[in-house]
């Protein structure tokens, strides 16, 4: 074999933590080329990082070369994020999709919008539209109601016709069946909805379509950032406050920061939205606002004490639903996480491999442990003591569709968490049959904070605000307070309603009823006096180790190394909140520096395959 022929690429494996490795092959090869290389007995997925001089050690061949590639933006996009979120190189390149080497070049003639015409705007909604697309990048601050759609689909209307493509993202796929429908309306199939839940064919069908040019907008949750769409123009986020578009594994990514860096590196204008702003981008970003609905309906504001489905909970549902209206009533995480304990000592009944309460399950008859998701039967003598019976903390979705479905005679409930919305399908006939008003209470969790919209909901009921104000986190007082206003904001699109709000801390949301900015101006002021983002740079490491010791150790010698860099604060270290999960101890440090480049480089001269780091977390458990 003449040697002049072969060629040596360092190469990643994808989807891996592995360093780079070396191979040759006798082509000549670009970065970014997929490729498939031998490893064991395997076969893996690799892309090729550079070439390199012919290695001192042996070295084995390349079997294939694909027709997909990685854009070089893709690779410097994917480099930052290795970087700052502190994964591999291969896990941050296989967060996008490939490009195909026949992917055509999409056409900078002007194309035909599929409606014959954009929606019509409002005066408020024109200003607006317009001062976007001044900005290279702005936050669209605009209450609920306020008609934020309309001026999305006439952005993106703009940039089909200048021959540009768009991505909208979303916090989570329950929003999409909707969003889905208006954007066909305008867009037919130029529009394709993006999401994990994606069957494997559905998801190589609009990969074709995105291929072919006949897709040109992608909407979806935050894996849609990462589609191969030539040219883009927009990057649309929607309820940017939301902590879905936070990654919980690596690479710990925020889609709506990954967002604004796509845009800046690809010439995209990038555009964050929200009736409930973040404190953060209200802070960076310019701000531009719809200060009033779409259509101007009274609301009533009323504040009860007390636990539970109450009476004049009860009352104001069997109102509504005997005048043919429809109601929603909020109950935080899953129904708050229903947990057996005992009256006698005291404990929660705690799941074996984590130290957390196992949720109580009535419907499947089982406790399950949200953590690791181990399950065993439900429980009535305490394993600590012995006595009998165990008592059940807090009302969970189910127990509460239990007690209103025993009050209130024939009116008919859609739960609406995740415990019963588990695939595209069942949200989609959950939404269809709410939307038809065969039922009339939607009933759930955090999912019916996000941007559902209809005409009918007359009676918003919110619980457990008071459980999110009392979270260990810095921000408490803004999630609850967007929970409040997002729940709000659902009724009252069309008539006048009716928001019952169960507190202890009515004065807190009385001070700020319908007015979310005076509340996030003084929520910065209150982030600032206590150095807390966006004012600084927060990161948190996470130790876990079967063994607790080693765990325990992992962490003073961290800690340890983390004292020499004096612009980094050490605000605390040991035990995380839940101390084991699926059978590991953990243990956690929290940083701060007022310098983002202090901080990071604090943490890189710290990393090493025992800790997990966490770049601007949005979780403290």
């Amino acid at each position: 074999m003449n040697s002049d022929t072969i060629y040596y690429y360092e190469v990643l494996l994808l989807r891996s933590s592995a360093p780079a490795l070396t191979y040759y092959c006798e082509e000549k090869l670009q970065a970014g080329a997929v490729v498939s290389v031998p490893l064991h007995t395997a076969h893996k997925e690799a892309v090729i990082l550079r070439s390199v001089p012919k290695p001192e050690f042996e070295t084995a061949r390349i079997i294939s070369v694909s027709e997909r590639f990685y854009a070089p933006k893709q690779l410097e996009i994917a480099k930052f994020i290795a970087e700052y979120y502190f994964s591999s190189l291969g896990e941050a390149v296989s967060l996008f999709i490939p490009f195909r080497i026949n992917q055509r070049e999409v056409n900078s003639e002007k194309l035909i919008v599929h409606s014959a015409k954009v929606p019509t705007l409002t005066q408020s909604q024109q200003k607006a539209y317009t001062q976007l697309l001044k900005k290279d990048k702005a936050l669209l601050f605009g209450v609920t109601g306020s008609g934020k759609t309309e001026i999305f689909i006439s952005l993106m209307a703009k940039m089909l016709r200048e021959g540009k493509t768009a991505i909208f993202l979303m916090p989570e796929i329950s929003l999409t069946p909707q969003m889905e429908k208006r954007l066909r309306a305008y867009f037919g199939d130029s529009v394709a909805m993006w999401h994990s839940k994606l069957a494997k064919k559905k998801k190589e069908s609009i990969l074709e379509g995105i291929y072919s040019g006949k897709v040109r907008i992608v909407a979806g949750a935050r894996s849609a950032l990462f589609v191969p769409l030539e040219n883009l123009g927009l990057i649309i986020v929607d309820e940017e406050h939301d902590d879905s578009y936070k990654a919980m594994t690596r690479p710990r990514y925020h889609a709506r920061d990954a967002a604004v860096l796509t845009g800046e590196r690809l010439g995209a204008k990038v555009v964050l939205a929200s009736a409930t702003p973040s404190g953060s981008s209200y802070h960076k970003y310019d701000v531009i606002k719809l200060e009033h609905p779409y259509i101007q309906t009274k609301k009533t504001y009323r504040f009860v004490s007390g636990e539970g489905i109450h009476a004049p909970i009860l009352d104001a549902l069997k109102k509504h639903f005997q005048a043919q209206s429809q109601s929603l009533l909020f109950l935080p995480t899953r129904g708050n996480f229903k947990y057996l304990y005992c009256e006698k000592c005291g404990k929660t009944h705690l799941c074996p491999y984590c130290s957390v309460g196992m949720a109580l399950h009535r419907g499947k008859r089982h406790l399950k442990c949200h953590y690791c998701n181990y399950t065993e039967p439900i429980r009535d003598t305490c394993v600590y003591c012995g006595h009998h019976p165990l008592k059940s903390e807090r009302m969970g979705t189910a127990e509460a569709i239990e007690v209103i479905e025993g009050a209130i005679e024939g009116i008919t409930i859609e739960q609406f968490d995740k415990d019963a919305i588990t695939t595209t399908k069942k949200l989609e006939q959950a939404l269809k049959r709410f939307e038809s008003g065969e039922s009339r209470l939607l009933l759930g969790t955090q999912m019916l904070s996000k941007g559902h919209d209809y005409a009918d909901i007359t009676l918003s009921v919110i619980m457990g605000l008071d459980y999110i104000l009392g979270l260990a986190d810095y921000r408490a007082r803004e999630r609850a307070m967007s929970l409040f206003f997002q729940i709000a904001g659902r009724s009252g699109r069309a008539k006048k309603a009716e928001v019952i709000v169960q507190t202890g801390d009515a004065e807190f949301f009385q001070a700020y009823l319908e007015d979310y900015e005076r509340f996030i101006k003084d929520e910065l002021a209150f982030l600032k006096a206590a150095h807390y983002p966006p004012f600084a740079s927060l990161a948190r490491i996470l130790i876990a180790h079967k063994d607790e010791n080693k765990a325990g150790k992992i962490t003073l010698d961290t800690v340890a190394k983390l004292k020499a860099f004096a612009e980094v604060e050490i605000v605390g270290h040991g035990k995380a909140p839940v101390e084991k999960i699926a059978g590991k101890y953990r243990f956690a440090i929290l940083l701060r520096s007022p310098k983002r480049t202090a901080l990071l480089r604090a943490l890189h001269s710290v990393d090493r395959r025992e800790i997990e780091i966490d770049m601007d977390p949005v979780e403290f458990s």
